[in-house]
């Protein structure tokens, strides 16, 4: 065993566990190096989607995966379930708001899966995705320069720790009172586009960042053919002459982000539009060249709706809390933690019980925002105890990965990324990011 393998686990610990921004940059370099060597880039998508816009390919959805917490031992259970059927289009992704309630910054998160990477001795690239980079539409109002100067800030922290893969979402500032969809998504498509331009002037040499945009905010109504060609013609007047634009669309299609509570903690059935899904998805690659439309909320919908995503070409699907809810309900996962954990949302959470929610519906929709304030205690699990629950998990990630029919994909995954090592300067000076707002799956 080598020592880059025996070294990977206490350097993850350490990165984990460190409370210093500078040193959890530190060790995030380390791990990073050590990837290099191994074979293991972390890479942009955005060529793989290009390809598929130009309709060179088709068949399969991209299972973008939020991981809140125990990430290194789900993010190895990914890697062996993609070895399995030789699968390499999957992304890791963080969203804005789970940065903050999980403690898993950027440098952090990033490296974490690379070093899951190299346990797991896989080899190729590594898709790390900034999923809802959301602009918060009040602060927006207040002080449209700082929140954008923000999330600036937010996406040059993402783009230095390896993230080539960015999510902007901007939807939230779509006005459903203007008088025609053209300025409904007028202020949408001018922050997306700036964005871009931003992210286009900051990207590595040689590295074309995949951006994401988004036209309906998930929980909201369905988006139609109409706001897209709105959307994308204010983005391109926007966006700077040889400016690389976006490689996919979000959509809204009939999910909720966690999924809709019932009163017994358990997820009500959704009706997920595929008509919609397949109509967007086919004016978004032949009108605009993108990917495809991407699913958001989708972890929590029944088993049997999973093999239509690749049926209808949906280009990516996003899937988070089903995750986050097998670890916290694991009979591994130790039941003394467990109701430590409720206590403290019952007694730090209360003002967030809206009126008529039962505990159930209460525990089960905040007890994602424990995870950051509990992380220490859920790393300390035993080791056996986090393999068992990341054994049971992996058992999800077969089921996914064949429904969305990504088996045999890290072969075309090599024919249109090339890997490219990244010239690292000395990591600057750590920035105060107020991570904060709503926007994951």
């Amino acid at each position: 065993m080598s020592k880059a393998t025996k070294n990977i686990d206490d350097l993850v610990s350490e990165i984990a566990l460190a409370d210093n921004i500078e040193k959890k940059r530190e060790f995030a370099g380390e791990i990073l190096e050590l990837g290099y060597a191994r074979g293991v880039y972390p890479s942009s998508i955005n060529e793989l989607y290009m390809a598929r816009g130009r309709g060179e390919f088709t068949g399969f959805t991209v299972p973008a995966i939020n991981l809140r917490t125990i990430t290194y031992d789900l993010a190895r259970a990914i890697f062996r379930a993609a070895k399995k059927i030789n699968a390499g289009a999957f992304i890791f992704e963080i969203a804005k708001s789970e940065m903050g309630y999980t403690a898993q910054p950027p440098a952090e998160y990033a490296s974490v899966c690379i070093a899951a990477a190299i346990k797991e001795n896989y080899k190729g690239p590594v898709f790390i995705q900034g999923d809802h980079f959301q602009v918060n539409t009040k602060k927006f109002k207040e002080d449209p320069t700082k929140e954008i100067g923000g999330m600036k800030d937010l996406i040059e922290h993402a783009v230095e720790a390896g993230f080539y893969n960015i999510d902007i979402d901007s939807s939230t500032l779509v006005d459903l009172s203007q008088p025609t969809v053209e300025k409904e998504q007028e202020l949408n498509n001018s922050v997306c586009a700036e964005l871009t331009n931003f992210i286009r002037s900051i990207q590595p040499e040689g590295i074309e960042i995949s951006v994401g945009g988004e036209i309906g905010e998930v929980g909201k109504k369905n988006s139609t053919p109409e706001e897209l060609r709105a959307f994308m013609g204010g983005f391109y007047k926007k966006l700077k002459k040889g400016n690389t634009g976006i490689s996919k669309i979000s959509i809204q299609t009939g999910t909720a982000h966690g999924g809709v509570v019932l009163p017994d903690g358990s997820i009500a059935k959704v009706k997920l539009d595929f008509d919609t899904l397949k109509n967007m998805s086919e004016v978004a690659r032949k009108e605009f060249g993108m990917a495809g439309a991407v699913q958001h909320g989708a972890s929590t919908l029944p088993p049997e709706a999973f093999g239509k995503f690749s049926e209808v070409e949906t280009a990516e699907v996003h899937l988070a809390t089903e995750f986050q809810n097998m670890v916290y309900e694991s009979k591994s996962f130790p039941s003394d933690l467990r109701e430590r954990i409720y206590g403290w949302i019952r007694k730090n959470l209360a003002t967030e019980k809206k009126t008529g929610e039962t505990d159930e519906q209460f525990i089960y929709k905040a007890r994602k925002k424990a995870l950051g304030p509990f992380k220490k205690d859920i790393l300390g699990i035993s080791a056996k105890d986090r393999d068992n629950i990341a054994k049971e998990v992996e058992k999800k990630f077969d089921f996914l990965f064949g429904k969305l029919n990504i088996r045999d994909t890290h072969d075309i995954v090599s024919k249109y990324v090339t890997l490219k090592r990244v010239s690292r300067d000395k990591a600057k000076k750590a920035k105060r990011i107020e991570l904060t707002g709503e926007g994951d799956d």
